[in-house]
């Protein structure tokens, strides 16, 4: 008898590729926006998608969904408690 395998969620077609920009990305980000990170959506640190990520509170969550009318999309999220 083979073990099963642990559900891997961020593997799944339907969950969109979730990833922790670095400092750098994450300053050049809201320079290029002209952001303050409290300006950014909210993701709550217990969130499924982010336990592969090893994220922390107010780390940037940028996530890439696939688009039918231009390809990709990217989205900005900071980490919350919760």
């Amino acid at each position: 008898m083979t073990e099963a395998q642990p559900f891997q969620l961020h593997e799944h077609t339907l969950v969109p590729k979730h990833e922790k920009l670095q400092e750098e990305e994450k300053q050049k980000l809201l320079h290029e926006y002209n952001l303050s990170i409290k300006q950014l959506p909210q993701i709550k640190l217990s969130d499924p998608a982010l336990q592969h990520l090893q994220a922390q509170i107010g780390d940037v969550i940028k996530i890439t969904r696939a688009s039918p009318t231009v390809g990709e999309t990217f989205f900005y999220r900071v980490v919350i408690y919760g």
